[in-house]
């Protein structure tokens, strides 16, 4: 009888420590914003880039515990029309998000066939195969968006991609 407390007592801690886990499991935020000239062509592959933030110094490479935090991935990705703030973003055919680390690039996020009547907002389906550890901490991240337009723009448009990473809790 003690034997099969002993085992559900340590069934029980065990489980909690995973609850516990997925509980702590963190989402951090970056974001960048990047201007879609308007000279842009249509049903052509265009690029822009721009350097990314997060609020998270660890991240940053400015954290002590920067060694610390590893099996980064994907978690969420979306654009936002910043100005003019009502554009839809169905001006878009496809958008590919890259990470970019000196002369590497790894893609984390697109979307292909997006609707001419899209809203202001696009979620991006994410590619969270790959761990973006040496990325994030090298100190300054940068994101570059492939896009093709389906219809030219007016008026240059600004847009601010806001990525979020995962990191699990490591283990002291």
């Amino acid at each position: 009888m003690k034997k099969l407390i002993y085992a559900l007592t340590v069934s029980a801690l065990f489980a909690s420590c995973a609850t516990l886990q997925s509980v702590v499991r963190s989402t951090f935020p970056y974001t960048s914003t990047l201007i879609i000239p308007a000279s842009s062509s249509t049903s052509t592959n265009m690029s822009v880039s721009s350097s990314a933030s997060s609020f998270d110094q660890i991240f940053t490479g400015q954290g002590t515990n920067t060694s610390q935090v590893s099996q980064v991935r994907m978690a969420s990705a979306k654009i936002d029309a910043i100005s003019p703030s009502i554009q839809s973003l169905g001006i878009f055919r496809s958008v590919k998000v890259y990470l970019v680390n000196g002369s590497n690039q790894t893609l984390v996020a697109s979307r292909t066939n997006i609707s001419a009547n899209a809203a202001s907002s696009l979620v991006l389906d994410v590619d969270n195969s790959k761990f973006l550890d040496e990325y994030l901490k090298s100190g300054s991240v940068r994101v570059k968006v492939d896009y093709v337009l389906q219809n030219k723009l007016t008026v240059d448009l600004s847009v601010r991609a806001t990525l979020g990473f995962n990191v699990p809790p490591t283990a002291q």
